[in-house]
Parts: structure tokens; sequence; C-alpha cells
């Protein structure tokens, strides 16, 4: 009877690896930016976070693994060997060394960057783009790429001082949708909103002080058209050179007592209430066609 870890590749050294074996050593460094930016390369632990970036051919250059996880996660190892990407063993130590959770689930992949251009991902016709204007914190620069995949959008874009994608904070906080969207950097926010606008997209500045509302820009249905929503740090928001730059600088509406939102929920709202007027408009068109037909 075959065992659960057979029939799957495994390195050709004898042995679990341990923080000692170079290739273990060299992964490890990718904990540091400078490190990333040089190999071009990034950690990307646990399960869920593997299956995405296996599911997105030719992102994953290795696969490490505890023996128990690759025997529990047997699946993932297997998609690994069919893609010709080395399984290796580590001991717990070496796992330990390469995860950053407190209690890792025994899977470290080795992935290659995903930057895209922002030409190309505009040139994709992107119906909704998330721009992370200086958002420095990763946990909520990976929720706010979370919500924008699931809102719709189809690329995500960091921006200016904003925080490395690629962070593991950031990777873990994505939930695999790191391996969904187009992620897009760019070292000019202006640039880049004029890139935006020439392409065909509205450009909306999440501030509180906004002199829009975001319930009456949807009433009025200007939420339909595509739209990139600039979104800043929670610290210190959007620059005003970047807001005045916007077509509409919008504020969400409190109908409570509470001061404001943080930003990965206002981020939300706003994509959200763009996910349903683009949704609600390709029904209309869809209705109005079938109906002159």
């Amino acid at each position: 009877m075959q065992s659960p870890s057979q029939g799957r590749r495994l390195d050709a050294v004898p042995g679990p690896f341990t923080p000692r074996t170079p290739r273990v050593a060299a992964a490890r460094r990718l904990h540091r930016r400078r490190d990333r930016e040089q190999a071009g390369r990034f950690l990307a632990e646990g399960p869920q976070a593997v299956r995405e970036a296996l599911d997105r051919d030719g992102t994953v250059v290795e696969l490490f693994g505890t023996p128990a996880a690759l025997d529990r996660y047997a699946d993932l190892a297997a998609t690994a060997a069919r893609a010709d990407v080395p399984v290796s063993e580590v001991t717990d130590d070496a796992l330990a060394a390469l995860a950053e959770t407190v209690a890792p689930q025994g899977l470290v992949a080795v992935c290659r960057h995903l930057d895209v251009p922002l030409a190309d991902a505009l040139a994709r016709g992107p119906r909704l783009v998330a721009v992370l204007a200086g958002i420095r914190d990763p946990g909520n620069a990976g929720t706010v790429l979370r919500t924008a995949d699931a809102a719709g959008a189809g690329a995500v874009v960091f921006a200016g001082e904003a925080v490395d994608p690629y962070n593991g904070k950031c990777v873990r906080a994505s939930a695999g949708s790191l391996f969904h969207v187009d992620v897009v950097r760019a070292d000019d926010p202006l640039r880049v909103v004029e890139a935006l606008r020439a392409a065909g997209l509205a450009v909306l500045a999440t501030t509180g002080y906004g002199d829009s509302d975001l319930d009456d820009l949807a009433d009025a249905g200007r939420l339909a058209a595509r739209t990139a929503w600039l979104f800043g740090s929670e610290a210190h928001g959007l620059p005003d050179e970047l807001t005045a730059a916007a077509d509409a600088r919008v504020r969400v509406p409190l109908h409570g007592r509470a001061e404001s939102l943080n930003l990965a929920a206002a981020a939300a709202v706003c994509l959200y209430s763009s996910a349903r007027a683009l949704r609600r408009s390709t029904t209309t068109q869809h209705t109005a066609g079938e109906s002159a037909s």
C-alpha cells in the first residue's frame, strides 16, 4: 500500500534539511526586504497560501515542509511534484526558522515576485482598481488586497512609500489573494493617477473630510463606472496633492457615534459599493440587450 509521502518529489540530499542547510539558509534570508528585492523571491507560509501559489503557474520555486505536513497535505506536495517544483523535507527547527508565525502549519513555499507593470495591468481593462498610496502597515495592506480581490478588483497598486507587498505579514493577511490579482508597484502615485485616468477609470480618493458622500455617489449612479479607489495610510491619510488630483474626494458616511472607520473597514465599504454598482450596471445592460433583441 502506498504511503501518503510516496510519489512526491523529494530533494536529492538525504535526510530532512536543517536550519544550516544552505538552501534553507538562503530562503530564510527572504525575511529581509533587501534580500527579497535582490532575489526577486519571497516566502508564502501555510497550506492556504501554498495552494494559491501553486495554482498560479510558474510562481513556486521550491516547497519546504516537515514530514508530518507533507503527509497531511500530500495533495499539495503532489501538485508541486507534477509542476517539477522541488519538495524538500525539513526538520521542525528548520521550518520554524522559515516561518514567521508562532504556530506554523508545516509548509513554506519560495515564490517568484509577481509584479505586473501598470501599463500591462490597465491594458487588461480592469473595472475596479485599488491603489494603496503610502500604506505602511503590512497587515492593513494585505487585508485591503484581500478585500479588493473579493470585491472583484483586477489590480492592486502599491504606490509611493507603500509597504512591500511581499512582506510576510502582508502575504499572510492577503490570505492567498496576492496570487489572484495583478500586483503593481509604482514609485510616483501622481503618475499612477494620470495613467488610471488615461485608461478611462474614474479616480476616487478616500478621505474623512471629502466633499462627496459615498451614498450620494452611489445614488447618483457615479459608482457604476470603471473606478480606481485611492487609499492612504491610517495615520496620515492621503497627501493633499493626491486628493486634489482625484476626480472626487469621498467620505464614508458615519450614521452612528463612531469617530471614524479604520482603513480596512473603509476600503471594504468603498470597494463593495463599487462592486455592487458595477454588477447592477452589467445586469441592466444585459437585460436591455436581451429586450432589444
